[in-house]
């Protein structure tokens, strides 16, 4: 079967993960031998790699996970059912956190304050809002959406769960960008944000559970 995929957005995607690579070579002589690459949720670094893992290592990996994920989704027999704006968002969501990422490394590395978590939180909650935005367009496919065996045996199910996934991801992203400015302990900004992720998670699932009962008893 021939591959589809459009190999001018894989390569300006796989280009944009190995920009942060320019600003860590430039830098390069500046940086310790080792480099933090991990934070806790109090922003203290609990990771370390060598620099040149750091520098060189981190963006050719995101740039080998976005041509993974790119050609994974292209190939999708359903991919054309699936909303244009959410395949854009899956293509760059992993150039935009390499974009992200790289520099917070760097810069970290030399010495600069990051408010680490809160750029976590608040990516997290924009990506969740982008996504609920478009969800309720998404029609049935195989990889980008709430896959389950009844929202993909039934047209109704798939819709009528993402419709409220939409809001439900939406409401979710505001409330983690809100954990990320207002002034909380990070212990309970981590509870919050592993509590609205499982939200968002389980809730559709059982909604659409409920939906199938409902259909398969014909109420």
């Amino acid at each position: 079967m021939k591959t589809k995929v459009n190999f001018a957005t894989l390569a300006l995607t796989s280009l944009v993960c190995l920009l942060p690579m320019i600003l860590g070579a430039a830098l390069y002589g500046d940086l310790p031998d080792t480099v933090a690459v991990h934070w806790n949720i109090n922003g203290e670094a609990d990771g370390f790699a060598p620099k040149y893992v750091a520098v060189f290592g981190i963006p050719l990996g995101l740039m080998l996970t976005n041509i993974i994920l790119i050609v994974f989704v292209r190939n999708d027999p359903k991919r054309e059912n699936a909303a244009k704006a959410m395949l854009g968002i899956v293509e760059w969501i992993v150039p935009v956190v390499s974009i992200v990422v790289g520099p917070i490394v760097v810069f970290m590395a030399m010495g600069v304050n990051i408010p680490v978590v809160v750029i976590v939180f608040a990516l997290v909650g924009v990506i969740l809002i982008v996504f609920g935005n478009y969800m309720p367009k998404n029609k049935q496919n195989y990889t980008i959406g709430i896959k389950l065996p009844w929202t993909l045996n039934d047209t109704e199910n798939w819709n009528k769960t993402h419709r409220m996934a939409g809001y439900l991801w939406i409401i979710c992203g505001i409330v983690i960008i809100g954990t990320a400015f207002l002034p909380l302990q990070n212990t309970i900004r981590l509870v919050l944000l592993l509590t609205t992720l499982a939200v968002i998670t389980v809730v559709p699932v059982v909604y659409s559970f409920l939906i199938h009962l409902k259909s398969k008893n014909g109420v």
